[in-house]
């Protein structure tokens, strides 16, 4: 679905915890050319307040449940003095979707297998290691019951960033917008419905580069990069047959599904090295005379440097490398796991141990009584 970007500011307003959540984040638009406007139009924080008042003409009946929508959009929330690119933009680009449901029990059940669907595609295909869990009611969503999120640790800053969330919003918006159901069998009482909302930005993309850049630039995961492996060719004054091998090489794991480029331009093979360690290729081959000579190719792992070399004739040759990138995969994950467990205080005790943690830069994993007035005193301190 698609849904406009811009929203009244009655409809943003219905919802009085929604609109007082965002309200310091929500954009407004007062003039449309030379002409003041009668009402200010808001670009949406969000859409729950653009989509809800569809969802009461859509649903009349139980038949009509679950209705599940996404939408793919850009979203305005001005509330940083210093935005930061893909972590911390006042605009982003987010996965949206909306759910409805004629009981508590089936929305709740959803909730917990988005907040998963987030948690995997971090871990299967960005190779980021995550935290599932419950937000405190002063982090959730406005207007929500609750809010579930993935967060992930930068360990550099021992602070966390939230990194998907998936909101169980109750039966709090249909009632603000009327969207209920008749439950059928003669029965013709109206009820309200239980809805969730639940998102992904772009902001995974920083948290990608984050986890895995290094001082030559991006290192992207097998599974998400544009190109999985790069060939270079090296090729003094041209050699035709080695470059016949480089295409030959390439065709292959084309053919089984890999995404691959031939670096034929005419440059250094050290200039082509850096640029393509600097893009985060994941895999480079590098074929020569040496590996001419001897059916042979030399591989190059971006994330960790290192150097093997397989038989550009073995049968098939592509399953060599598709097993490398997994195990690159497998390997980077193990790696981003390893640096969130160095930044994590477990066994916490006492107060004297939060603080001790935290100043050195940790999150601080403790037990916690729930209270607002304990967590801002620690807030505080």
């Amino acid at each position: 679905m698609s849904f406009p970007m811009f929203v009244t500011k009655g409809a943003l307003e219905k919802e009085k915890s929604h609109i007082e959540g965002f309200a310091a984040e929500v954009a407004w638009i007062t003039r449309a050319g030379q002409h003041e406007l009668h009402e200010p139009i808001a670009i949406r924080p969000t859409s729950e307040a653009i989509i809800y008042p569809s969802y009461a003409r859509w649903i009349s009946s139980h038949r009509d449940l679950p209705l599940m929508l996404n939408q793919w959009n850009s979203v305005v929330r001005w509330e940083f003095d210093r935005p930061m690119p893909f972590l911390r933009s006042r605009e982003f680009l987010w996965q949206e979707g909306h759910s409805a449901f004629a009981n508590r029990e089936e929305a709740e059940e959803e909730a917990i297998l988005r907040l998963d669907t987030y948690r995997r595609a971090y871990e299967d295909l960005l190779a980021v290691s995550i935290i599932p869990g419950k937000k405190h009611s002063s982090e959730k969503f406005a207007g929500a019951e609750y809010t579930l999120s993935v967060e992930t640790v930068v360990p550099e800053t021992g602070r966390c960033i939230q990194a998907a969330t998936s909101h169980h919003l109750g039966q709090i918006f249909s009632k603000m917008f009327d969207i209920r159901y008749e439950k059928g069998d003669q029965d013709t009482e109206r009820e309200y419905v239980w809805q969730n909302s639940w998102g992904f930005s772009t902001r995974s993309l920083g948290v990608m580069v984050m986890a895995h850049g290094d001082d030559k630039g991006l290192v992207l995961p097998p599974k998400v990069a544009p190109i999985q492996v790069v060939i270079v060719p090296i090729a003094p004054k041209g050699d035709i047959e080695v470059i016949k091998m480089a295409d030959r090489v390439g065709e292959e794991l084309k053919s089984a599904g890999l995404r691959v480029q031939v670096d034929k331009r005419d440059a250094s093979p050290g200039f082509k090295f850096n640029h393509w360690d600097l893009k985060g290729v994941p895999l480079r081959i590098d074929i020569g005379l040496r590996e001419l000579q001897s059916d042979m190719c030399t591989l190059t792992r971006r994330d960790n440097g290192e150097k093997l070399t397989v038989s550009s004739l073995s049968d098939p040759l592509h399953t060599s490398i598709i097993h490398t990138l997994e195990s690159m995969h497998k390997d980077m994950l193990e790696k981003s796991k390893a640096k969130q467990a160095t930044a994590i205080a477990n066994d916490i005790s006492s107060r004297a141990m939060l603080e001790e943690a935290i100043n050195n830069q940790k999150v601080a994993l403790v037990q916690w009584c729930g209270e607002e007035d304990c967590r801002e005193s620690i807030k505080a301190r």
